[in-house]
């Protein structure tokens, strides 16, 4: 019974490894290579999660602002409105829950130490000196936050959905053009 487990196990790994292997491959192609290189420039973005961000959001353009892709990703609290009474809940959870949990686990790296660590600045040789910048702005600003938020007592969740939110208009940034323009990032 257990070698029966453990085959089971192994054979996932295997799967796991392959299906990685072929999104390497897949990022290196030039229609991903570019934007793929860029997503993996921000802390707690590899390929895996830079491809599927590409493939599942697809052109970023479509989002006229990073709050519009905030809300089509179900990261921006409800609304319960009746008259003049207004009160905020929860997530919407709308939109692509896959993406938002891609960005809730990248937005965890975001409660250490701002710093840039050997795979990630691997990760970063050769790419553009602005979505590098870019980049390093998010990594200070969302660790600052974290921290300021967990001094203020508030739930771990919340600080992360909170930071994910945030890092999503990093990304926003750094994929569409006329916000690279009007940042200085292209």
């Amino acid at each position: 019974m257990f070698e029966d487990y453990l085959l089971a196990v192994e054979q996932t790994e295997v799967r796991k490894r392959s299906l990685e292997q072929h999104l390497e491959d897949l990022a290196r192609e030039p229609l991903y290579a570019e934007r793929a290189g860029w997503l993996r420039c921000f802390r707690g973005i590899d390929t895996v999660t830079a491809i599927t961000l590409i493939a599942e959001l697809h052109d970023f353009r479509r989002f006229r602002s990073p709050s519009q892709l905030m809300a089509y990703l179900g990261l921006v609290p409800s609304e319960y409105s009746s008259g003049p009474h207004q009160q905020r809940g929860g997530i919407t959870h709308t939109g692509n829950r896959h993406v938002r949990r891609l960005l809730i686990e990248a937005a965890w790296h975001y409660r250490h130490k701002p710093r840039v660590g050997e795979k990630l600045a691997a990760r970063r040789h050769g790419q553009p000196p602005a979505i590098i910048a870019l980049a390093d702005r998010a990594q200070l600003r969302l660790c600052r936050r974290h921290r300021r938020m967990a001094r203020q007592g508030k739930h771990p969740n919340k600080i992360v959905v909170a930071i994910a939110r945030e890092l999503v208009g990093y990304l926003w940034a750094t994929l569409t053009p006329a916000a690279q323009s009007a940042f200085g990032t292209r």
